[in-house]
Formats: structure tokens, C-alpha cells, sequence
């Protein structure tokens, strides 16, 4: 295979190449960004008093809008601050979608990244280091997501004061959903074992040794149960879920968990899937046939 050294560009001092230029392209094709499969929502959207916003960016399955600004060079005060307030107008304006902020430079210094890292545990913000190479004559984009949106403690993680037993979930959803959060258990313990359930109030989640290790949760219900599985968002896996005929709800990219509606019909054909959903939520590799 040929080797070529990539030469990156700066768009900052390059004569023709701009910031305009870097938004058409991103515009055109917003999975650069490496944020999964976004749709534009709008370009250059005018603020109440504050200017244009760059780009907003939607996601369709989980209603999140991403409101991008764009800088060329290094990052610096006045585009940190119009990224915040940007982000704050839609969501007041729009408060029925989630709401993340995004900066993209072509260099995100170490300063104002530890400045960035300071809001991020307030606001969701993310921050992007896009660089223009140029390899033998064509150009290319490299992004690199320096600072990812915070993951904030909720009913995700275990609540102090918050456990529960096996009688109120079969109370709040039924002995079949709760039997079929014991199938769950089993499958993961085939996969990692040593695992037990562990009762909270918003979920059924894992434990070993009365540690949380909640890479699978079972929210049951009357009729069914929410199992959860949590990896990042992956077009293998989605690719397996639709082709399984499953009832799979919206992917949850706040917590990084793929959701499925599961009955106790659903488990003969689809084991050997949900098995594999297990492994990869854990973190086990698959094993190698012999």
C-alpha cells in the first residue's frame, strides 16, 4: 500500500479555505463531527440580539439538538462565551428537545480546555478539534472530540437511601416481568459470573459482591420489560437489532445505553443475540472457536 504524510492546512492564514467553506462541508455531511447521525436543522440561525448560530444539528431518535459554533485557529474567550449563550437561547426557546453545546476549533488549547472542563460538569459541552489535512493534493478532515458531554449521576447509577426488594417490583410491574429480570441474570452470568441483581427504585440493575456494576438494567412492567444495555451507540449492533424484530426503543444517547421492550416470547429466537448484547455491555470479549 502507498504511504502519503498528511500535511495539515491552516485555515486560519489559507487564502481561500474558510470558516464558510469548513460549514458548507459540515453542513453537507454533519457525521464528521463523529456525533453519530445528525440531521442539519438549520445553518447561520439568527439569535435574539447574540448573532448566528453556526449550525444546530438534531437527533431524531433521542431529540437531543446540538448547537455548534465554529472557530478557525485557536479557541479563545469570545467563542467559548457565544457557544454557552447560544446554547442557552434554544433551550429556552425549545425546551421540550435536550440541548448540548459544541465548539470546533482547529486547535482546542490546553488553557481553555481546562476552562471548557469547568462549565462541562454544569452544561453539556463538547468540544472538537477539527483539522483540514492535505494528503498528495486531497484534503481531508480529521475531527477529535477532546472533552465529551458530562454524564451526570441519576437513577443511572445507585441512589443512597433508594434500594428496594424483589416484593415492590413485582408490585410495580408483575411476577412475570420480575422472572424474566432473573432470566436476564442468567444470561449475564453465563457471560461474566458472580453477578446478582441488585433492587432500586427506578430499576433492577447489577451487582457483584454488593457493588453496582450496572452495564445491564431491567425496568419491568405489567406486560413486558425495558432491558438496557450500556455501549456506545455502534452501526453493528443497531444494524443486528433491526434485523432481529425486536421491539428496540429510541437509543438512549444521554446514559450510552441501547433499550429493548423484551417479553418472555421474545427470548427463545433471540438469545444467542442477547447474549451477545451482554458481552459487549460488559466488555468481555467474544470467545474464539475452537
Amino acid at each position: 500500500m502507498e504511504f502519503r504524510k498528511a500535511v495539515p492546512v491552516n485555515l486560519r492564514t489559507h487564502p481561500i479555505l474558510n470558516e464558510k467553506w469548513l460549514q458548507g462541508l459540515l453542513a453537507e455531511d454533519p457525521s464528521l463531527l463523529g456525533l453519530g447521525d445528525l440531521v442539519v436543522k438549520d445553518v447561520e440561525r439568527r439569535q435574539p440580539r447574540a448573532g448566528r448560530l453556526d449550525l444546530l444539528l438534531h437527533d431524531p431518535e433521542t431529540l437531543t439538538r446540538y448547537e455548534v459554533e465554529l472557530q478557525l485557529g485557536a479557541t479563545d474567550e469570545a467563542h467559548i462565551i457565544r457557544t454557552i449563550e447560544y446554547w442557552d437561547i434554544e433551550r429556552k426557546r425549545y425546551p421540550q428537545y435536550e440541548h448540548v453545546a459544541v465548539i470546533v476549533a482547529e486547535d482546542i488549547t490546553s488553557r481553555f480546555l481546562n476552562v471548557i472542563s469547568l462549565f462541562n460538569a454544569a452544561i453539556p459541552l463538547i468540544a472538537i478539534q477539527m483539522r483540514v489535512l492535505d494528503v498528495g493534493g486531497v484534503l481531508t478532515l480529521n475531527a477529535t472530540t477532546v472533552l465529551s458531554q458530562a454524564r451526570l449521576g441519576t437513577d443511572e447509577e445507585d441512589e443512597p437511601g433508594q434500594a428496594t426488594d424483589r416484593a415492590y417490583w413485582i408490585n410495580r410491574g408483575s411476577q412475570s416481568s420480575v422472572t424474566l429480570a432473573d432470566t436476564i441474570l442468567g444470561l449475564v452470568n453465563g457471560v461474566t459470573p458472580g453477578m446478582s441483581l441488585k433492587y432500586n427504585r427506578h430499576y433492577i440493575g447489577l451487582a457483584r459482591e454488593g457493588i453496582a456494576d450496572n452495564f445491564v438494567q431491567v425496568r419491568p412492567r405489567r406486560e413486558h420489560a425495558i432491558v438496557e444495555f450500556r455501549m456506545p451507540r455502534n452501526d453493528t449492533v443497531s444494524e443486528l437489532l433491526d434485523a432481529s424484530g425486536l421491539d428496540v426503543l429510541a437509543y438512549n444517547a444521554r446514559w450510552g445505553r441501547y433499550r429493548i421492550r423484551l417479553t418472555e416470547a421474545d427470548l427463545p429466537a433471540n438469545r444467542n443475540l442477547l447474549v451477545d448484547l451482554i458481552r459487549r455491555a460488559a466488555g468481555t470479549p467474544a470467545p474464539v472457536d475452537e
